[in-house]
């Protein structure tokens, strides 16, 4: 029999397959490790433009570290696949526990749910949003806890649903705002999921179920639903509060967490020790000239062959704060040039990489050439639009200083794990 194998991973049977998608057991053949290999179809990806979305949502997810949270390790390509390599959940889904054993006790479902909150709470923090939450994409470990599967692959916009959301998913755990087709806060709508996901763990049956789409729609829109006898009372409050069709007074995360019914027995969740992470190999993956020439037609390579600009021993004095001249030349000038800077020992493309992550994780959009990066977005006022462009010189990241956008700068302190070597503001 042939093993086949890609990479180190020796390659082993089919555990899960969608219309996009599949993904495979596999063996880690230098440390023995257990994985789950995502397989995409690299065509399909540039069929559908989905290759920027794609390399963020990964960037992202590599970069979240969770106890509650599946973990993905690493990317590797061929020609014509992409191969995601995940943590192995052994437990088997909830979903199927809940099948077999019926309704959670109330015990049991308040640990979930408090696991379950705590994973989607600390992926919010990082910007991202699943839009998917079901029991069926929760998963659970050797030791009964709760691991969320697909956060960030499934958080993708409405024309890529059919690309990574290979079963599309049930409308019944969706909020109302989502089905209305208008825009919606990923973080919102995601809270209204984990309540039904606690109505459905506490009582072993949906709290909106209706055999016409029509009726289903319209029973979510209006949170029509009534909560069973033997739901506590507290239990019974947080539901309706959180199932709130109106997303602007829905509860939210960190009141969730104020409630009474939610704390009691409540064992905060050990977070992982803070690790070095380098998106060398999404890079790789993702920067690939093949996939630029399809994806982007005849524009060259986002970083192109040129290097960042080198500094020496003069341009560094030059550069630092106090001593720039350009200032006496400049005496009919009232205002002065501001500057934020970076210092990193990291290799440019991973300072860029994990800048375009945290930039775009924020929301904002991102344009990289020459190892420049133009980032634009709305102000901190949300009234107007700001553009700013970074510039790498080797190992320095320079930000034009404006207070209009003071925010949006404090933002990029989130790559804190690449600018080792300092962060300050300064003004010639």
């Amino acid at each position: 029999m042939v093993v086949r194998k890609v990479g180190k991973y020796e390659i082993g049977r089919t555990i899960g397959e969608g219309t996009f998608a599949k993904v495979k057991f596999a063996q880690n053949t230098e440390t023995g490790e257990s994985v789950a290999m995502k397989v995409l179809d690299r065509s399909t990806i540039i069929k559908h433009k989905m290759v920027d979305q794609i390399k963020r949502e990964i960037s992202i997810m590599k970069l979240v570290r969770h106890p509650y949270v599946v973990r993905l390790h690493e990317v590797i390509a061929s020609r014509t696949r992409i191969y995601i390599i995940l943590e192995f959940i052994t437990g088997g889904e909830l979903f199927d526990k809940l099948v077999h054993n019926g309704r959670f006790s109330e015990a049991e479902a308040r640990r979930y749910f408090q696991q379950l909150i705590d994973g989607v709470e600390f992926c919010h923090s990082k910007g991202v949003y699943h839009r998917d939450l079901k029991p069926e994409n929760l998963l659970l470990d050797s030791q009964g806890n709760l691991k969320i599967s697909d956060f960030g692959l499934s958080a993708l916009p409405e024309q890529g649903v059919s690309l990574l959301r290979t079963t599309c998913g049930t409308p019944n755990y969706v909020a109302p705002e989502v089905l209305s087709h208008k825009g919606y806060d990923g973080a919102v709508a995601d809270v209204w999921s984990c309540g039904v996901i606690l109505y459905v763990l506490m009582a072993g049956y949906l709290p909106f179920d209706e055999l016409d789409l029509t009726t289903l729609y319209s029973k979510i829109e209006r949170a029509e639903f009534s909560c069973p006898s033997w739901f506590p009372m507290g239990a019974k409050s947080l539901i309706h509060r959180i199932l709130d069709p109106n997303p602007q007074t829905r509860i939210t995360i960190e009141q969730i967490r104020s409630d009474e019914w939610f704390k009691k027995s409540y064992v905060p969740a050990r977070l992982l020790e803070y690790e070095d992470i380098n998106l060398d190999d999404v890079n790789a993956v993702f920067d690939d000239p093949e996939i630029d020439k399809e994806e982007r037609g005849d524009e060259p390579s986002r970083n192109e062959n040129m290097g960042p600009l080198n500094l020496n021993a003069f341009d560094l004095i030059i550069l630092s704060q106090g001593l720039n001249l350009a200032t006496l030349f400049d005496r009919g000038k009232d205002t002065m040039k501001h500057q934020t800077r970076f210092v990193s020992r990291k290799p440019a493309r991973v300072v860029l990489s994990s800048m375009e992550v945290v930039a775009q994780s924020m929301g904002y959009k991102t344009h990289i050439r020459n190892y420049k990066m133009r980032v634009e977005g709305l102000s901190a006022n949300k009234t107007s639009h700001f553009s700013v462009i970074l510039e790498l010189l080797n190992n320095f990241v320079f930000l034009p200083y404006s207070p209009d956008c003071s925010r949006e700068f404090e933002g990029f302190r989130g790559c804190s794990h690449v600018f080792d070597g300092g962060y300050s503001k300064g003004s010639w």
